[in-house]
């Protein structure tokens, strides 16, 4: 909490950021109360431009495009949580014990996650998404991206093992007959929680921007509603052909918003872990 209030004290981007994500929440929080199921369809008049009665219009097989929108940034945030989780534990827990053991493990761990690094992600998932047309299902691609985005991040906090292995607690925890995965848990964890928290919000962004991409090019799950498919299904419908932006302009809106915003918080993460701007705060604080 400490660090939040910190961030919202002396970064604006951190606060716009943070500002832009509640919005996006709220419409994540608005979905559980829509009158629609998200598969409803003929509820509403079709092609009924914003309105005050449809705040986001309506589409050509009578959905309201406010709560299709509620349903769509939900699905995609639940898809690129699951996609953060996976990686980051992934991540993490390579990192940490390869940095901490060093020798042969350390040495096999990085020359895999260096062969990661190497292979294009982005060609890569849309193959696999392509072979599995049809059958990726919106958790299933979120197991995917988080099986594809851990490499980075491992190599990360490996870099911040080494030093904190040398520091005096580690052998401390050593003569107290303390195990690895304690002394990593317990020990080197804590320190790791504030660039574990940069290191989220850019999983969010990574994970949103892959769901976009393969949903526009019809090889996500298009029978849930992502921010992705909406505008998949916006283009198929010729929304833009038959002077229907709105249907378009929601999602896509959206969908920059959200990453606007996790990048803003991203920024001003960043710019809290400088050590530069750690001290100059330090000294407005003192």
């Amino acid at each position: 909490m400490v660090v939040i209030r910190d961030l919202l004290r002396f970064s604006p981007s951190f606060r716009v950021g943070a500002l832009i994500l509640v919005v996006v929440l709220a419409l994540v929080v608005l979905s559980f109360f829509s009158p629609y199921a998200p598969d409803d369809r003929r509820v509403v008049p079709r092609n009924q431009p914003p309105s005050q009665e449809y705040l986001l219009g309506t589409t050509s097989t009578g959905q309201d495009v406010f709560w299709m929108l509620t349903y769509a940034v939900r699905n995609t945030l639940i898809i690129a949580s699951i996609a953060v989780l996976i990686g980051r534990s992934i991540g993490v827990l390579l990192g940490m014990i390869s940095g901490y053991l060093g020798g042969t493990f350390d040495r096999t761990i990085s020359s895999v996650v260096d062969t990661f690094i190497v292979i294009p992600r982005l060609p890569l998932v849309i193959l696999i998404a392509a072979i599995l047309r049809g059958q990726l299902s919106f958790i299933g691609l979120g197991l995917l991206l988080g099986l594809l985005d851990w490499a980075y991040p491992s190599k990360r906090y490996r870099s911040q093992i080494l030093s904190l292995r040398e520091r005096e607690f580690t052998y401390t925890g050593i003569y107290a007959g303390m195990g690895t995965f304690k002394i990593v848990t317990r020990e080197h964890l804590p320190f790791l929680i504030p660039f574990l928290m940069a290191d989220v919000v850019s999983g969010f962004l990574f994970a949103i921007g892959f769901e976009v991409t393969l949903a526009v090019l019809g090889l996500g799950d298009l029978n849930t509603q992502t921010v992705g498919t909406m505008i998949y299904w916006g283009n198929y419908y010729q929304a833009l052909l038959t002077n229907r932006t709105w249907v378009l302009i929601a999602p896509i809106a959206a969908s920059v918003l959200t990453v606007v915003g996790f990048y803003l918080v991203s920024l001003g993460l960043g710019n809290y872990l400088d050590p530069r701007t750690r001290l100059l705060r330090l000294q407005v604080q003192g």
